[in-house]
């Protein structure tokens, strides 16, 4: 099952734009947290095409869509998963 990367990388041109806080050029800003308690983090734009992440944002897409009014990608997820993954992906 492979994320639309097409479609997200064209989503997160529009969440950085629509982003009212500074993003480090090269980073893209995600919303991690279960339901109301929601964290802002950056993230390196070279996650996107990590066939990890790219599993997270499809678990992402499947309940939240890519509609985003908070003006990032919400990452439906603890933080803990989150850090594991992102960690993960640094050894790269």
């Amino acid at each position: 099952m492979a994320i639309r990367f097409p479609s997200v990388l064209s989503n997160a041109k529009q969440i950085l734009t629509k982003s009212q806080q500074v993003v480090p050029k090269g980073y893209i800003p995600v919303y991690v947290g279960e339901q109301a308690d929601k964290k802002r983090y950056v993230v390196p734009l070279s996650y996107l095409s990590h066939p990890l992440f790219q599993d997270l944002l499809q678990r992402a897409e499947e309940e939240f869509g890519f509609n985003h009014p908070m003006g990032a990608l919400t990452i439906p997820c603890t933080e803990e998963i989150f850090f594991n993954l992102t960690s993960e992906l640094r050894c790269y």
